[in-house]
Formats: structure tokens, C-alpha cells, sequence
């Protein structure tokens, strides 16, 4: 029995097929080859087209069905990983009116921010465990104040994953998780926020069905599955937010267990039973795949938005004569520090860590006649792995330490110079795992199809394939006077 997992990512649209039985990926596929445009109107913009999303989820699923590795008709069931916070709208006709304005779009900081005052700051902490900040809520505002044309023609709001759900069978659903990414959802009384609907005069009535995180979430339309090849009437079992997500993907389901991830985006994902949250709403609270109202599991999450795509703008910038690969090699040829060359990597839209600011991204301490390309890679790096070292230490301020961060080997821990500058500067033990957004979308619906009798067992065959642990503090003096430079830029701002 086979298992197919999409993960609508930034970059690209992934997809695997995965063997139930062994949990093994029988094949994969990627679309586009090239990372996908972000779209910025402004400054601050950041939108994605959800009809791109499905054209080029389409093209992953065909290329995986090309490799004649698996018969497509024996795929049962469907999950679905996701970018998070992104904003989608429909009509009653599920046509998309507008570009989804995504994750790092800042343009609602302000919206969220007087939200926050205005309902009041300890109930939206308590209640809501974050600040409508730069959330989904304060987006979906944005567009009922700027564009009320198309505001009036909504349907459905949505979140990018419950858009490809849609798209598949018909039916819009959302859940207790989505809902909590977006900030929409009350924890304390256990429903959509009365607060939010009435402060921002939103209809009820504009959400889908709430559904469990692992449930049927409608069945495959005949004319989808013959255009995809596939069989109709399997379920969508599981839709998750993409950091939830890898945290499953890593079997991170229980309190005190840490995932990690450094892709578009960079995030420290802790799994907590309390409804904690950060009295500056720097760190984030959502809902784990696995919470109920019953049994508490949420999901504490770090982001730092410039990391795998700081990495692509250097190798941009550089001409693209050196693959990633070799970026890593040329990088760690550069000396530990980098010889005082610093980068603050925080060009990707408002910082949540950073109390929401814009402070763009810097290259500091430039020397013309010492510092070379391998240096300028370095650094990069290295402050990557700073930035991830300060909003751990805002996590340990909200008593989470970790023992060990869990993280799939793949995009920035490809790289040994970064895993090894992260595991040093942050003091905290890395299991590297083979793991995959898409695969863990897979195995998410074979736990929600009842393929799988348990996470338990859908993990069974998970094992680290290599530890890194500290081994010097060289990186601590470099990462004290990188510390005084983002300081001095946040007293600017």
C-alpha cells in the first residue's frame, strides 16, 4: 500500500511516494527545478500565486508517475505539508481572488500590532498564546481595509494547505492547528476567537469545517484523479503547517522534544503540554499535530526568516558560478569568525524575534584588503547560525532547553560548516535524520487514514543517521560582538 505526501513549500512543490509497510520513499518529485519567485509589489510584500502551487504540484505528481517505480493506482491516501501563515481567499465558486500574501509579508505589522492593544495584551498572550503580530488575522484585515472589493466576494479564508485539499476533492476544511498558526483560534475557551472575529468585524461564517489535524479531509474528485492518474475517492488523511510537519517527520511529538529546520526560513520547534507563550510574542505558539483539548501538545516555534534564502541571494550575487555544495566547501576554507567580517541575515521580511522589525540584512566589518569570497560565505553561515543561538536563548528564557535538536539532513545542514557552527555557537547536541516535508506529509496519512495504528508505528523504522555535538567555543567571541552589532541596528529601528 503505497502513501503520497506534498509539501507546498516557498521554493518548490515536493512530492513523495511512500511504501506503508516499510516506510520507505519509492520515489519523489520536485517542480519547479528553479526556486519559485516570490512576488513583491513593495517593499515588505511577499505573495505567491495559489494557482501556481497547483500547476506545479501537478508537474511533481506527473514526474513521480513517469518514474514507473509504483503503480500511481496504488496510492491510498494523501497528505498535505504546507507553508504556514499564508493567506488564501475563494469565492462560492472556489476561485481564487487575489495572489496569496505569504509567511514573510510584512505589510500588516501595524494592523496586528494595534490589534493587539486594542483587544488587550495579556488576554490575546493568554487566550490566543501569540500577538496577532504579522499572522494570517491581521492579513485577511489588510485586505478587508485595502481592498474591500474583493473582501466582499470571500467565501472561504484559508491557509495554503487547506487551498490543495480543496483543490483535490472539492471541500474546504481547516483545523484547530491552522486556525492557531493563523491566530484565529481561542485555546482558553476552545473555538474560533470571539475576540478576533468581533475586533476585526469578521463573519464566522468566512472558516471552513474544523477537522481533526488526522482526519478525512474530503476524497479525491474523479476528474482529479484521472487527470493525476490516481484513484478516485482516496482520502486527504492529514494537512499540517510545514514546521509541524518536520517536527512529525522527526517523530517530535512529546514535551521536551526539539525539531529544527534550515530552509527558506529557519525555526527551533519545541513541543510543550502547557499554553505557554513569550510576554513579547518574539517566540510563537500553535497548536502540535497531535493537540487536543484533552491532552495538551503545542508547538513552540523560533523563525528567522533569512536563512536558506540569504544563502541563495549570496550565491546570486556571486554569479552562480559555485553550486551550493561548493559554496560550503570554498566557505569553510575561510577561518573560524571569519576574520571580523559579520552578517546579520534579517532581509526577509519583519522578525518576529525581533519584535517584528525591519532591519534588513548587513554585511559588517568589511575589510577590502582581508576578506574574500570564502569569508563573505562564512559569515553568512556563521551568522545564520547567531541568529538561531539568539532566539534559542529568548526560548530558554521561556524555560525550553533542549538536550538535543532533531533535524533532517537537507538544505543548510547539508552544509558541515553551518551544522557544525550552529552545534557549537547554541552548545545543543544535532541528530541528523533522512528525513523530508513530503514524506512526513505521507506517513501523516497513513496515521490519519488508520493505515498506521499509531505514530508509533508509522516511525518504527526512523533512526538518526549521524550526531554532532559541541566540540569548542570558538564562535563565542565572534558571536558577542555580532550580538553588540544586531543591538545597535535594533536601537536604529
Amino acid at each position: 500500500m503505497l502513501l503520497l505526501g506534498i509539501d507546498i513549500g516557498t521554493s518548490s512543490i515536493k512530492v513523495s511516494v511512500v511504501d506503508a509497510s516499510s516506510q520507505k520513499v519509492i520515489a519523489s518529485g520536485q517542480y519547479p527545478e528553479t526556486e519559485s519567485a516570490i512576488i513583491s509589489h513593495q517593499p515588505g510584500w511577499a505573495e505567491q500565486s495559489p494557482k501556481q502551487w497547483w500547476n506545479d504540484l501537478q508537474q511533481a505528481i506527473n514526474l513521480c508517475n513517469q518514474s514507473k517505480l509504483y503503480n500511481p493506482l496504488d496510492i491510498a491516501a494523501i497528505g498535505i505539508a504546507y507553508q504556514m501563515h499564508g493567506l488564501v481567499l475563494v469565492d462560492k465558486n472556489q476561485e481564487v481572488l487575489r495572489d496569496s500574501i505569504i509567511w514573510c509579508d510584512s505589510r500588516a505589522v501595524q494592523i496586528g500590532e494595534k490589534a493587539f492593544k486594542a483587544i488587550g495584551e495579556e488576554l490575546c498572550l493568554t487566550n490566543l498564546l501569540n500577538s496577532p503580530g504579522n499572522f494570517t488575522a491581521a492579513k485577511l484585515a489588510w485586505v478587508k481595509e485595502n481592498e474591500p472589493a474583493i473582501y466582499d466576494k470571500i467565501d472561504k479564508v484559508m491557509l495554503p494547505g487547506d487551498f490543495i485539499a480543496m483543490k483535490l476533492t472539492h471541500e474546504i476544511t481547516t483545523s484547530v492547528s491552522a486556525l492557531s498558526e493563523g491566530v484565529f483560534f481561542d485555546f482558553v475557551n476552545n473555538q474560533l476567537s470571539n475576540q478576533i472575529l468581533e475586533y476585526f468585524e469578521f463573519s464566522k461564517s468566512l472558516f471552513p469545517e474544523i477537522r481533526g489535524v488526522f482526519a478525512d479531509h474530503g476524497r479525491l474528485s474523479a476528474t482529479i484523479a484521472q487527470k493525476l492518474g490516481l484513484k478516485p475517492n482516496i482520502p486527504v488523511a492529514y494537512k499540517a503547517g510545514d514546521q509541524p510537519n518536520n517536527a512529525l517527520s522527526l517523530n517530535v511529538l512529546n514535551p521536551g522534544e526539539v525539531a529544527a529546520t534550515a530552509g527558506t526560513s529557519g525555526v527551533i520547534y519545541a513541543v510543550n503540554d502547557t499554553l505557554a507563550h513569550d510576554k513579547q510574542s518574539r517566540v510563537n505558539t500553535f497548536a502540535h499535530v497531535n493537540y487536543t483539548n484533552q491532552q495538551i501538545r503545542t508547538g513552540v516555534l523560533l523563525c528567522i526568516n533569512g536563512t536558506g534564502s540569504l544563502n541563495r541571494w549570496l550565491k546570486n550575487i556571486l554569479g552562480n558560478t559555485l553550486s551550493y555544495q561548493q559554496m560550503n566547501y570554498v566557505g569553510s576554507q575561510a577561518p573560524v569568525g571569519s576574520a571580523g567580517l559579520h552578517v546579520l541575515p534579517f532581509g526577509n521580511g519583519a522578525e518576529r524575534m525581533l519584535n517584528n522589525k525591519l532591519i534588513d540584512a548587513h554585511f559588517m566589518g568589511i575589510d577590502l584588503n582581508l576578506h574574500t569570497q570564502s569569508h563573505f560565505i562564512r559569515a553568512a553561515q556563521e551568522g545564520i547560525a547567531f541568529a538561531f543561538r539568539y532566539g534559542l536563548d529568548i526560548m530558554r528564557q521561556n524555560g525550553i532547553e533542549p538536550k538535543v535538536i532533531k533535524a533532517g539532513k537537507a538544505n543548510l545542514f547539508l552544509s558541515k560548516l553551518f551544522t557544525e557552527s550552529f552545534v557549537n555557537i547554541t552548545g545543543v547536541p544535532v541528530e541528523l535524520y533522512n528525513n523530508d516535508g513530503s514524506v512526513g506529509a505521507a506517513l501523516g496519512a497513513g496515521i490519519g487514514s488508520g493505515i498506521f495504528s499509531s505514530a508509533a508505528e508509522a516511525f518504527s523504522n526512523t533512526v538518526a543517521i549521524e550526531l554532532i555535538e559541541p566540540a569548542n567555543k570558538k564562535l563565542e567571541p565572534a558571536y558577542d560582538n555580532w550580538k553588540k552589532l544586531l543591538d545597535n541596528q535594533l536601537a536604529i529601528n
